[in-house]
């Protein structure tokens, strides 16, 4: 059985990540969402709500690819999680240039590390290329409409958790 294991913070999960997401099924059996417990990172969402928003929005999904898809929240090395959730491979998510240069130096490391586990790149489909977390974050802040850039009920959960109407 073929396992990926796609890592990232998902505060909270967008389109962009959706997208990564869906065609990354086609390349394995299994995939594993990676929930980072980053506390440097301060998230706005707590751990269980991003679990709990990456379940449900991959639920749909794992019936529409038959991937297995599941979440596993974890604080330890990436490689380290890798091994613990059996992957050979990890997926990363590609924006643009800039992410490269980031993605490039840990590829090295994880490679360093355990050059049993490969790296796959995805290039977000153009429409989701300047979709970032942070940005989403801040345009619901500012009163902005985020319905572009992620599901509606991620965008009642933000609203939400910002004290905003939806």
């Amino acid at each position: 059985m073929r396992v990926g294991l796609y890592p990232g913070t998902f505060d909270p999960i967008t389109l962009g990540h959706i997208d990564i997401i869906r065609r990354a099924s086609a390349l394995v059996d299994k995939l594993v969402i990676g929930v980072a417990i980053n506390r440097d990172k301060g998230p706005l969402f707590n751990l269980e709500e991003r679990v709990e928003m990456i379940e449900a929005e991959c639920a749909k999904l794992s019936a529409e690819t038959g991937t297995e898809i599941i979440a596993h929240p974890f604080e330890n090395l990436l490689i380290d999680c890798a091994r613990d959730v059996g992957a050979q491979i990890i997926v990363r998510g590609l924006r643009a240039v800039a992410d490269f240069e980031y993605e490039f130096q840990m590829v090295g490391m994880n490679r360093a590390l355990d050059s049993s586990i490969e790296t796959v790149f995805l290039m977000a489909e153009a429409r989701h290329q300047a979709i970032a977390s942070k940005l989403v974050k801040e345009i619901a802040r500012l009163d902005g409409d985020v319905s572009k850039f992620v599901t509606p009920l991620v965008k009642d959960r933000l609203l939400g958790r910002l004290g905003k109407a939806g």
